[in-house]
This record gives C-alpha cells, sequence and structure tokens, in this order.
C-alpha cells in the first residue's frame, strides 16, 4: 500500500469528525467532483457515499463504501472508480502530545489500474494523497 501521513495541531476526535462527515468528501478528496448521497448510517461499516468522480463532462458515477470503523482512531474505505478500478483506502488516526498524526494508505484493488506496480500506483497517488490530507487537516482545525 502507498502511504502518505501528516501531523494536525487538533485532537484525534477533530479529525475523525471530519471524516465521519460524508458530504464533505469533495471538499477534501482529490478527484470527488460532487456528493449526490450519504448514507444516513455513515461511517458504519457497510454505508456509502454516492459521488461522482472526475472533471465536468467526464464525470463518472460510484460509490465508496465503509468496509472498517473503529472511530476515532481507524476508518477504511473501499473506493469505486470505474471503469479504472477501485481502491482501498485506510485512515489511521493517533494522537500525539495534543495533535493527530493522520497516516493514509491507499491500494488500487481492482481494474487496469490495479495492474500497475506499487511503485507506479505511488507516482499516481501519492502527490493527491498528501493533498487531500492537506485539505483534511485545513478543514479539522477549522472546526475548533
Amino acid at each position: 500500500m502507498v502511504e502518505v501521513s501528516l501531523r494536525v495541531p487538533v485532537p484525534v476526535d477533530q479529525v475523525f469528525t471530519v471524516l465521519a462527515d460524508g458530504w464533505s468528501y469533495a471538499s477534501w478528496v482529490v478527484g470527488a467532483a460532487h456528493i449526490r448521497e450519504v448514507d444516513a448510517t455513515w461511517p458504519a461499516p457497510g454505508a456509502r457515499i454516492h459521488h461522482s468522480v472526475g472533471p465536468w463532462p467526464l464525470q463518472v458515477k460510484d460509490v465508496t463504501t465503509v468496509a472498517t470503523s473503529r472511530p476515532p482512531h481507524e476508518l477504511e474505505l473501499e473506493a469505486r472508480m470505474w471503469p479504472l478500478g477501485a481502491a482501498t483506502i485506510r485512515f489511521e488516526l493517533t494522537e500525539e502530545n495534543g495533535e493527530t498524526k493522520i497516516r493514509m494508505h491507499e491500494k488500487v484493488t481492482r481494474g487496469p489500474l490495479s495492474l500497475l506496480p506499487e511503485q507506479a500506483q505511488a507516482v499516481m497517488l501519492v502527490p493527491r494523497n498528501r493533498e487531500s490530507l492537506h485539505r483534511l487537516a485545513d478543514l479539522a482545525v477549522g472546526r475548533k
């Protein structure tokens, strides 16, 4: 899995609050363009965000599903982006001295992009995921 991490100067609960707000995903997930619906049980296992991915007019409608949720420390998702494939994305939050360390792991698991070696996936995913974590951090800090 490709991993990126970032320290945020807020408690773990404050970061997880953003992850638990499915309607905020288009604000911080790079590539997410529009949230159409969020299941009322989000972020419980099996809950889904119905979203669009990509630039208009080439947007693809798909879903992201919660695989595992252990508030406020872990959230694992399966993000679909057909026809390109699907990815497993895991967020791990740990608190250290009043700050939160966010670790984001991602691996393309299905579709044509899954055939790429991890190093090639990293070239695509690391810059995108770093930017996503910075956006997530901005939202978490702004929720004080």
